[in-house]
C-alpha cells in the first residue's frame, strides 16, 4: 500500500509540428472550442495549451512530430455533450473520422486525427435508465 494515490490526470502532452500553431489553433481551438490558456513564462513561447475542463492538452512543437505513426492506437480521451454533433462538426469541416474499433456498453464514440496525425477519440457517456 502507498501512502499517496494518484487523483487524475493533469494534462496530455501531444507533438505539433514546427510552424504548426496557427493550424493547431483553428483545429483545438476554433474547431473543438477549447479555451487557449497563456504558457508561464518560464517555458517556450513555441507552446500553446488549452483548458480542457479542470484538465489540459498541453501542444508542444517537436522537429520530428510528422514522424508521428499513423497506425498508432495511443490516444487521449475527451469527454464531449453530443458526440453526434461534435462528429458531424468535424465532417463538415474536412476532418476524416474513424467510427470505435469495438463497442462499449454506455459509450458513444468514435476518433479522428489532428492537423498532426495525434489520434482523439471523442466519447459522450450515454444516461443510465
Amino acid at each position: 500500500m502507498t501512502p499517496f494515490r494518484i487523483i487524475g490526470v493533469q494534462h496530455v502532452s501531444l507533438p505539433i509540428a514546427p510552424g504548426g500553431q496557427d493550424r493547431a489553433r483553428r483545429f483545438y481551438g476554433q474547431l473543438l472550442g477549447l479555451r487557449e490558456k497563456p504558457v508561464p513564462e518560464t517555458l517556450p513561447r513555441h507552446l500553446v495549451w488549452y483548458d480542457v475542463g479542470p484538465n489540459e492538452i498541453h501542444l508542444l512543437v517537436e522537429d520530428n512530430a510528422a514522424d508521428v505513426n499513423p497506425q498508432s492506437r495511443r490516444h487521449p480521451c475527451l469527454a464531449v455533450d453530443d458526440v453526434d454533433a461534435l462528429r458531424a462538426s468535424l465532417d463538415a469541416a474536412g476532418v476524416a473520422t474513424e467510427d470505435e474499433d469495438f463497442p462499449l456498453p454506455g459509450r458513444r464514440r468514435f476518433f479522428a486525427r489532428d492537423p498532426f496525425d495525434n489520434l482523439i477519440e471523442f466519447v459522450t457517456f450515454e444516461r443510465s435508465a
